[in-house]
């Protein structure tokens, strides 16, 4: 246990790049599941690594808030950050508690309802399709840039009434946003401010276009409904703009990646799938327990409390390590095996905590979730049998669990 944890340095970015460190968060919820980690150059941090504390304290924001000038929902402190070309940057709502977040939430709600949802299956299921076609012909592809990658941004731009011509730079921009220790995909501070000013320049002008418009997307509400009866500042809108374009994109993105890697290496529960593919949504909510898109989300603690024996302090950092508690050996039986019926053995409720708890459970659940079980139904019908012949290159942070591709060869829906 001592080894495992003075080995690992959550802070460091290149501790996830060979994937997450298991065995180090399975040895912290067996021995220390309320565990204080250092910080080389800032005052250190809980780590929470049970799913019933995780669940409990995301669901206590009054205790553990997520507000920026609290710190915000990540390890560092957002009012310490200047990394967006201002000096005043807007705040999005993943950075608010209630009420605010929960108006602002509320303005976009609208275009994740049922009805909005089912109005864009069509369009996704054509989308998925086309991508699937774009592959015929060829043995091996990228999985991240043949499909991955394009289906979610494409669906993203929908939403958001932008024509497709930007798809390419929503998607360098969640790159840039999203992959903080990645000389990649931030390869200098000149870039960055470069990406931010590119960003707002574009956010901007659609603006300037649909404000005071009675749009219908996902954009225009944002902008022209009131917030606590009052329209929206520019600042957070441009935030939140950021914020949508990351979570429409990274859950969906890396959940498909993470599927066949997951069928890689079970392929007893490829062939369940596609002998059995009434498990669809099943597998869906098993692939995102499985990959845990988001690795954790952070709050502060807005008085002491006690939980397991230990004092979080008022002011401390709390981190919920959500690809812990989706391990938590408590909850799922056998955590480390990837099995497309556990949803069903929950009596079909979905557990896990790839799209969080409580407030902040993620808008856009239900849209990643019909995009997965679709494009588990398309690949169903073209390559069932594609198989991963690589590592891929993740992306180099502490927070998503990224993939800059993955290399796959494909066998079609003919093959044995």
């Amino acid at each position: 246990m001592d080894q495992i944890v003075d080995q690992t340095d959550l802070t460091d970015a290149k501790t996830f790049l060979s994937g997450v460190p298991h065995d180090y968060f399975t040895a912290l919820r067996r021995h220390d599941p309320v565990h204080w980690h250092e910080e080389a150059d800032g005052p250190g941090f809980w780590c929470i690594t049970k799913y019933d504390d995780v669940t409990a304290l995301s669901r206590d924001p009054k205790r553990f808030s997520s507000a920026a000038e609290n710190g915000g929902h990540r390890i560092f402190d957002e009012v310490d950050r200047r990394d967006m070309g201002t000096d005043e940057p807007g705040v999005s709502m993943i950075s608010q508690d209630p009420p605010i977040h929960t108006s602002v939430r509320k303005t976009m709600l609208p275009t994740m309802r049922a009805g909005y949802l089912h109005s864009m299956e069509d369009k996704i299921r054509a989308r998925t399709r086309r991508l699937f076609d774009g592959m015929a012909g060829q043995e091996n592809v990228d999985w991240v840039e043949a499909i991955a990658a394009p289906l979610p941004i494409e669906t993203l731009a929908d939403l958001m009434d932008i024509d497709d011509e930007h798809h390419a730079k929503l998607f360098e921009w969640s790159n840039a946003i999203i992959a903080e220790a990645d000389p990649e995909m931030r390869p200098s501070p000149e870039y960055m401010e470069q990406t931010w000013l590119e960003m707002a320049q574009f956010a901007g002008g659609l603006y300037g276009e649909r404000v005071g418009k009675d749009g219908t997307d996902i954009l225009s509400l944002l902008m022209n409904m009131p917030v606590n009866g009052q329209p929206i500042s520019v600042k957070d809108y441009l935030a939140n703009f950021g914020l949508l374009i990351v979570g429409g994109n990274e859950t969906t993105r890396n959940s498909i990646t993470g599927s066949i890697m997951a069928f890689t290496e079970f392929p007893d529960q490829r062939q369940l799938l596609i002998d059995q593919p009434e498990l669809i949504p099943s597998a869906v909510a098993e692939i995102i327990r499985w990959v845990t898109p988001v690795l954790h989300m952070r709050r502060t603690a807005m008085e002491d409390v006690e939980l397991r024996g230990k004092t979080i302090r008022k002011g401390d950092k709390v981190l919920l390590w959500y690809v812990s508690g989706n391990r938590d050996e408590d909850i799922f039986d056998d955590p480390f095996t990837f099995d497309i019926t556990r949803m069903h053995k929950f009596g079909n409720r979905v557990m896990h905590l790839g799209f969080g708890k409580g407030e902040h459970m993620c808008l856009g659940r239900k849209l990643a979730e019909m995009q997965l079980h679709i494009y588990l139904e398309e690949l169903l019908k073209t390559y069932p049998k594609a198989v991963q012949t690589a590592e891929p290159r993740r992306v180099e942070s502490n927070f998503v669990t990224g993939f800059k591709d993955l290399p796959v060869r494909l066998q079609g829906a003919a093959e044995g």
